[in-house]
């Protein structure tokens, strides 16, 4: 009768879909453990990735399910979450103290990358994960403004840089060694190893995620981030407009061909918002990311207004999911989060991070 009742709750839950990978709960290998005890089970599941906000509903799903099959009296169900290190680059090793690598991107500038940017990290911390944020935008930092970053970094032993902490998470910029209003008039080999340097020399802590806020194109910078820094992920940030969306395709193709994965399509600036009416209109055309979602086989992973609180909470230096966290607006950044990070939950681990240092001393 337990072998039978436990091959029965398989079966219920090899039916039931995690909502942000789209993979059965089996076939993910979320499923951790079945427990049954006469008509009772229990049940625990793991996923990949952040998801705090969801856990207890998707818990309350899969509970409902089961113990609407007549031989499950009782379900007990625990939902949890663990992040692991993904796969970079091949002959890449990941970087100490860090997990995964999601680098943002867009081909064309005005998007609003760096805004969200800040708030994908953010979002993902309220998630539950560890996160950090490396401002690679070496012209045009402005993640130091974002995130109400002060004062110039320290060090500890006079090697490593501490990275400054806004709002919980962990950063990293340019910004924070020069003045504002300083220009960086440098050529492309003096960019690329500053932004080397950051990424090596900070003393990054057990950091689940990396969020690096790419400059637009795919010139010097991109192409090192891709072929010398071991990345894990990357994403795609655009507007509806052809001519963003133009570059935004650019921008996609150089992930392919340097064999980074690339997680989806943010469509930002979808639609404009009145704030005296509340009309929503589509200013810059309208269904252009999830076209270009289709055509290159990735998924959409949300959409964002164009809301002048964004704008706002941006410049003053809290961006809007740590300014209005029970806001909608914050609740799709949270969900652009989750669909991101649980794309990356499926792809291969990463066993460097697993394997033992072995030492071999003279006795």
């Amino acid at each position: 009768m337990t072998d039978s009742l436990e091959t029965r709750v398989r079966q219920i839950l090899a039916g039931i879909a995690d909502p942000h990978t789209g993979k059965d709960l089996v076939a993910s290998g979320a499923l951790r453990g079945v427990g049954v005890a006469g008509a009772d089970v229990s049940v625990d599941v793991q996923l990949g990735y952040p998801a705090l906000s969801v856990q207890a509903a998707f818990a309350e799903t899969i509970k409902r399910a089961l113990e609407a099959d007549p031989p499950i009296a009782h379900a007990a169900v625990s939902v949890s979450c663990r992040v692991f290190a993904h796969e970079v680059q091949h002959g890449l090793t990941p970087l100490p103290g860090v997990k995964n690598v999601i680098a943002v991107a867009s081909g064309k500038g005005g998007v609003g990358k760096s805004t969200v940017a800040a708030n994908l990290a953010l979002a993902l911390k309220a998630e539950g994960a560890s996160v950090g944020v490396l401002d690679a935008d070496i012209y045009g930092p402005s993640q130091v403004r974002m995130l109400g970053l002060e004062g110039k970094p320290d060090t500890k032993d006079g090697k490593r840089i501490e990275p400054k902490i806004g709002h919980g998470i962990q950063a990293m910029s340019i910004g924070l060694m020069i003045e504002e209003d300083t220009a960086m008039i440098w050529r492309g080999p003096m960019a690329t190893q500053a932004l080397q340097q950051m990424l090596t020399d900070t003393n990054w802590s057990d950091l689940d995620y990396l969020v690096i806020d790419l400059p637009p194109g795919t010139g010097d910078i991109q192409l090192t981030l891709c072929q010398r820094i071991p990345v894990s992920a990357a994403l795609i940030v655009t507007t509806p407009q052809d001519i963003a969306l133009i570059d935004a395709k650019k921008a996609l193709k150089m992930f392919e061909k340097v064999n980074v994965p690339v997680l989806g399509i943010v469509e930002n600036m979808a639609t404009h918002i009145c704030t005296k009416c509340g009309h929503e209109e589509h200013i810059f055309g309208e269904g252009g990311g999830a076209r270009m979602a289709e055509q290159y086989g990735v998924p959409l992973l949300g959409s964002l207004p164009l809301d002048i609180r964004i704008r706002e909470q941006a410049d003053g230096g809290t961006p809007t999911v740590a300014a209005i966290p029970d806001s909608d607006l914050a609740a799709r950044y949270r969900e652009i989060a989750r669909n991101a990070a649980a794309r990356l939950s499926l792809r291969a681990r990463n066993k460097a991070l697993g394997m033992p240092k072995i030492v071999v001393q003279n006795t």
